[in-house]
């Protein structure tokens, strides 16, 4: 079996009526989900996302290596997968898609970004960070 590594994150910023979270509308499949991508050649976990979250959004953030959370799944036949996921606060607002990988960004408030993701493992990604936000 092949096994496969990207890393990314649950981006978010302070808005004006509390924390905001980044959704991102990914072109391979419409689905939306957080900032990630594959890990390259000798790149760290936190590497990874930084350079994913600047590829796919143009965004500057501050990563959170205390949040870490992992999932694991088949994307074809053969394959498993882990997913990395960190905490990032963006540093600026001036959030914008890569035009070759994603079709819409999107800033929402936790209980919207719950119901606006995809997939199952990533709202409970985004549960495990609301958590965590709550506690830090």
């Amino acid at each position: 079996m092949k096994k496969e590594k990207s890393c990314g994150a649950v981006v978010y910023r302070q808005g004006e009526t509390g924390v905001e979270v980044l959704m991102i509308k990914h072109k391979n499949g419409g689905h939306w989900a957080f900032p990630k991508g594959h890990v390259e050649k000798k790149e760290t976990e936190p590497e990874t996302a930084l350079r994913e979250i600047k590829e796919e959004t143009g965004l500057k953030v501050e990563l959170d290596t205390g949040f870490r959370e992992m999932v694991t799944y088949s994307p074809k036949p053969n394959v498993m997968k882990d997913v990395i996921y960190f905490a990032a606060k963006a540093k600026k607002d001036s959030a914008r898609p890569q035009p070759e990988e994603v079709l819409e960004l999107r800033w929402e408030p936790p209980q919207e970004a719950l119901a606006l993701v995809t997939y199952a493992t990533d709202r409970e990604v985004l549960q495990a960070f609301l958590r965590y936000l709550a506690q830090s």
